[in-house]
């Protein structure tokens, strides 16, 4: 259940135990805050509170896109965590001028009654980010409401955070930030048409778009890829401006699946990236490219074996 208003939570909503972040791509830091909330108040619905857009987007709206998940997959990530119940509040200039005093009056405790609240050690809300946990703990406990404060997780002596997570992907290395995830980072999104370049070639591709999603390294990766009957087919996807064919003025997401003969225009898919494979490269022409095309299938059928 996604709410969107906490002026207008369902009855069945109200009284839960609430995990508090923007929990972008919903790692085990996030998922830890979760269990905590959970393990706090097992008697009642575990839920999670974040915001959309992310805050960042709202004061910085000229920044390159950075998000790891988009509200579908984050709130489809939250539930499979175990929440039941997701409050994606709308971050606006209102809500982004309300006091961190306000935020715990009227969001948490009038609005969505929540009976007990978990996050991060450095979770910080209301007003220039005025509300910090000491202040969070004190106005909870004025309203009867627990208040479980989650330590960092940490990972190879560093705490996971979304803004490691987003290096690691801009760097090149998925099955790194896959660790901190607990599970592949996905690209989700529509198939468009292209030029069918791929198709001439005799490597079909579908088409995607990075929009509001982070862009990761340029290049070539092995993926699987989440199709919309739900299951998963392996493949190799390239990201990046196709620099070959003149350029594109947008990054886009090209990924050939494996023994896949769908039409898949129009709908829904998910591209896990696996392992990268090689930086983006400009060829001299289009038999340098299919040769070139043909051994990243064979690299990454072997990365995926």
């Amino acid at each position: 259940m996604i709410i969107t208003d906490w002026r207008r939570v369902p009855p069945q909503a109200r009284g839960a135990t609430v995990a508090l972040g923007n929990m972008d791509g919903v790692h085990l830091g996030h998922a830890a805050v979760l269990r905590a909330a959970h393990a706090a108040r097992p008697d009642l619905k575990l839920a999670a509170l974040t915001f959309e857009p992310h805050p960042r987007e709202h004061f910085r709206p000229d920044d390159p896109p950075f998000r790891l998940t988009l509200l579908p997959a984050k709130a489809a990530a939250l539930e499979a965590a175990g929440a039941a119940i997701v409050f994606a509040l709308p971050f606006d200039d209102a809500f982004a001028a309300m006091p961190a005093e306000g935020f715990v009056e009227e969001v948490l405790h009038r609005g969505i009654g929540a009976k007990h609240l978990a996050c991060g050690a450095d979770f910080a809300f209301g007003h220039r980010r005025g509300g910090d946990v000491e202040l969070l703990a004190r106005e909870a406990e004025k309203r009867g409401m627990g208040l479980s404060i989650v330590p960092h997780v940490m990972q190879d002596g560093e705490a996971i955070s979304s803004t490691l997570i987003r290096r690691l992907l801009q760097d090149g290395y998925p099955e790194r930030a896959a660790e901190k995830l607990g599970r592949p980072w996905e690209v989700r999104g529509t198939v468009v048409h292209g030029d069918k370049l791929g198709r001439v070639l005799g490597w079909p591709t579908a088409n995607m778009w990075l929009g509001r999603h982070l862009e990761p390294a340029r290049g070539v990766y092995a993926v699987t890829v989440a199709l919309p009957d739900g299951s998963e087919a392996k493949g190799v996807a390239n990201v990046g401006r196709r620099p070959t064919l003149g350029g594109d003025p947008e990054t886009r997401l090209e990924t050939f699946i494996f023994d896949y003969g769908g039409d898949l225009y129009g709908k829904e898919i998910g591209v896990r990236l696996v392992r990268f494979l090689r930086p983006d490269a400009k060829f001299a022409g289009l038999e340098e490219l299919k040769a070139a095309i043909a051994q990243d299938v064979e690299d990454a059928k072997a990365a995926l074996a």
